[in-house]
């Protein structure tokens, strides 16, 4: 019972970048064409990021990777693949792209 109550923030906030991605992301929305044009840079998008990172790390910690992801992610920065890592951490996964480029 206890634990069903502590996930409530979790998944909340899960909801709501759910919500977000919906109806107001230019790569998810059910208005978008992420085939035509893919406006985020970087894989998976930032919300997804955060949608995984407080997913696997709670509220706290998942929302801090998802505001430094957030803040990575600038017009001069290159396409980059930067998956929610294994474990916390704020900088960008660059193991993610080694793996692909194997």
């Amino acid at each position: 019972m206890f634990n069903k109550i502590k996930n409530i923030p979790k998944e909340m906030a899960k909801l709501l970048i759910k919500i977000y991605q919906y109806f107001l992301s230019f790569d998810h929305s059910f208005w978008a064409k992420p085939e035509v044009l893919r406006v985020c840079v970087h894989y998976p998008s930032c919300s997804q990021y955060a949608y995984e990172a407080i997913d696997k790390f709670g509220i706290f910690k998942g929302g801090i990777m998802a505001i430094f992801r957030i803040l990575r992610c600038t017009p001069l920065c290159k396409n980059r693949i930067d998956k929610v890592p294994d474990r916390f951490s704020i900088r960008a996964n660059t193991k993610s792209e080694e793996n692909i480029e194997k």
